[in-house]
Formats: structure tokens, C-alpha cells, sequence
């Protein structure tokens, strides 16, 4: 998250960001523009989308990008994850279904400047949200997926995997993501995983 622009009202802010050039978070009565992602960043977030959608295709469960914006009702959180799955019928805000109430899963891929952030604040903002099975935090400066999972007492179960032999596994949507997919491509550390070529 960058600087903070004026304190506004929700309705201010979906006027302003359904016309604006860039993204903006909204929370408390105050826009927060949001900075473009590295190359790494962007990577993990195309590898992580591409991987869940193929995966999941067939069944009833979407796959989005970073540009659908979701409300934490809880407490007029909107933001825009890195990757969202849904499963089941879409709900939204509104009737120009533009912000998403419903998210499955949700991934964000972490940077220097918002990983305090989003491991904090954020993540508990996100844990609120009924609808909500798990939570997926991607490192791009290491080989690192930490993920939330909600149990059936409501209480969030952490999991972390730090190798490339490794998964992460999606319990409530019954899939794996290899981590080598996960960062596949991606320069972490003068290593470089390849994507695969056909023999």
C-alpha cells in the first residue's frame, strides 16, 4: 500500500476507482493507491491463476486475476487479491457485480513493501469473510507458500512449505499446486526455474 490520497465515502471511492487509470484499496474512509508488481510478482500471480484454473477445470469453481476487486463486509475492506477463486454462484455489492462478496480462496503474493502488511492487517480482514476456506501467502523473495486454512470450528490452521519438492495443498477445493509451478520461471536467488519445453 502507498500513500494515502483523502479520507472519502464509499460511494466516493467505487465512483472514483470505476473510472480511475489505476487500482486503489479503500479502507476507513481513505484510498490507497496500489504500486505495480515486479516481474517475479506478476510471474507467481500468472503461475499460481493458470495452475488453479487448470486444475479446477470442469468443475464449479472460477479463477480470477487481480483485476476483480472484492469487499470484506466486516469492515468496508475493498481490495484487489492477486488471485481469487470462487466456487459456487458469484455475489457481489452491487448490481454492476464489479465487487466480489464471496471468495474461496484468496492469494497474495508478498513484496517488501506491503509483506507487513499483509501478514498482518490485511490477512485478518481476509479471515473475516464468511465464504472464505483459505488464505495464501506467496513469498518472491524465497522459495516460501504459507496458507490458512479454515476447520470446521472456525479456527485457521497455518501451513508452510519451503521446498520445491513440495505442494501446496488446497484441502476444501481437493488440489495440490506443485511449487515448482508456483515458481516456475521465476529468478529467486541466481536460480532459475525453467518451463518445461515439449520433447
Amino acid at each position: 500500500m502507498s500513500t494515502a490520497l483523502k479520507r472519502i465515502t464509499i460511494a466516493e471511492y467505487l465512483q472514483h476507482e470505476r473510472s480511475a487509470d489505476f487500482k486503489s484499496e479503500y479502507y476507513d474512509g481513505e484510498i490507497f493507491a496500489m504500486a505495480g508488481g515486479s516481474p517475479n510478482h506478476s510471474l507467481i500471480a500468472a503461475n499460481v491463476s493458470g495452475e488453479a484454473r487448470q486444475l479446477l477445470k470442469g468443475g464449479t469453481c472460477q479463477v480470477f486475476n487481480s483485476d476483480l476487486r472484492i469487499k470484506v463486509c466486516s469492515s468496508d475492506l475493498y481490495t484487489y487479491p492477486d488471485a481469487t477463486i470462487v466456487c459456487g454462484e458469484l455475489q457481489f455489492d452491487d448490481e454492476l457485480r464489479d465487487t466480489l462478496l464471496n471468495p474461496t480462496v484468496l492469494f497474495e503474493v508478498l513484496s517488501e513493501s506491503t509483506e507487513r502488511y499483509d501478514r498482518g492487517r490485511k490477512s485478518q480482514h481476509y479471515r473475516q469473510i464468511p465464504s472464505l476456506k483459505a488464505l495464501v501467502l506467496v513469498s518472491q523473495e524465497e522459495f516460501r507458500v504459507e496458507w490458512y486454512t479454515r476447520r470446521e470450528d472456525n479456527i485457521w490452521l497455518l501451513q508452510e512449505r519451503t521446498s520445491l519438492d513440495q505442494y501446496l495443498n488446497l484441502e476444501p477445493l481437493g488440489i495440490q499446486i506443485p511449487l515448482t509451478e508456483i515458481y516456475r520461471g521465476v529468478v529467486l536467488q541466481q536460480s532459475l526455474i525453467k518451463p518445461t519445453t515439449p520433447e
